[in-house]
């Protein structure tokens, strides 16, 4: 009796097993499969308007594939491209949606819309250089490898090149004054990293590169005080001297200036707040930190309501954990 027992509960467990999602996937293909076998090309447009519409991001991609496989030169193979862009791009497969951007570019040079893959490919590059964390955590973007960025800057820039009365033109214009900001705000953070290292020439040039290429950003009154601080400790008074001057000029109020307008140069002045190890040994050792220039809550609008609340804000400890990647 026992037995017989056992064997029906083994039978039980055996024909149950079909409900579970692990032992369905097979049938679940099938059944996908055969939901557009037969499907003429108008099918699996309004199959695919009804996935983007519920944004069903998976599904459009895999009806859009299908639908150019089986129609590659139908009347909605083109559009099923510029729409495939769009469906990488909401379901975060940026780099898919780059490549669908790039392959339409290069195989429709001319088509009537392919200023929108040049907006889509910006528009990938911008959220690829986010990151996933930028979703949920305030990321310092500044901070990041500037490597994408540049490219939807090199994007949004080519767009407005060649197609300046496109409907995303002005969207793309926006965006560019956006990345303009990430890319001076990231020179000057290399610029306070070759302070730490002592490499004084290669941060002047980056000042340098602020001033001469991103004119009207936030970061170049700190590109300008970097030249300052770093042609003074190479040794070079005059380069030194003009930068301050072209400062004290044109931002007065810039935190480095005295009330005469005199720059006060942060490497062996003695004014720098004493250091924790300073306070430990009552001043017995002291380490000089090296200069480091950072006045966004000064001159980006952005960041203003951040000083106007918390003049003197501290780092968070997301921040300190985090080596400043968030705050």
């Amino acid at each position: 009796m026992r037995s017989v027992t056992l064997l029906l509960l083994a039978a039980l467990t055996l024909g149950g097993c079909s409900w579970m999602p692990f032992f369905g996937d097979d049938d679940k293909e099938g059944d996908e499969q055969s939901e557009t076998a037969g499907f003429t090309e108008k099918d699996f447009y309004d199959a695919i308007q009804r996935n983007l519409r519920s944004r069903s991001w998976e599904t459009a991609i895999e009806n859009l594939q299908a639908l150019e496989a089986q129609f590659p030169f139908g009347n909605y193979a083109e559009q099923a491209q510029l729409e495939l862009i769009y469906a990488y791009y909401r379901s975060a497969d940026y780099e898919a949606a780059i490549a669908a951007a790039d392959r339409f570019i290069r195989l429709h040079p001319r088509h009537p819309n392919v200023d929108y893959a040049y907006y889509m490919k910006g528009l990938a590059s911008l959220s690829q250089s986010r990151g996933f964390f930028a979703n949920f955590l305030p990321v310092d973007q500044t901070n990041r490898d500037p490597g994408s960025a540049r490219t939807a800057f090199a994007t949004f820039s080519e767009l407005l090149a060649k197609y300046p009365d496109s409907p995303y033109a002005a969207e793309a214009r926006k965006r560019l004054i956006h990345l303009r900001n990430i890319l001076a705000r990231y020179e000057i953070h290399v610029a306070n990293y070759y302070f730490e290292r002592e490499a004084y020439l290669a941060a002047a040039n980056r000042g340098r590169y602020v001033v001469e290429n991103f004119q009207k950003t936030p970061a170049v009154p700190d590109g300008l005080a970097v030249m300052a601080e770093a042609y003074r400790l190479l040794g070079m008074e005059d380069l030194s001297r003009d930068a301050a001057r072209v400062l004290a000029a044109n931002y007065p109020d810039y935190p480095t200036l005295d009330e005469s307008g005199n720059f006060k140069y942060q490497r062996g002045t003695g004014e720098q707040e004493s250091s924790w190890v300073a306070k430990l040994t009552l001043g017995l050792y002291e380490i000089e930190r090296p200069p480091s220039f950072d006045t966004r809550e000064l001159y980006n609008p952005q960041y203003k309501w951040q000083r106007e609340e918390a003049p003197a804000r501290k780092k968070s400890w997301l921040n300190w954990i985090s080596f400043g990647l968030f705050d």
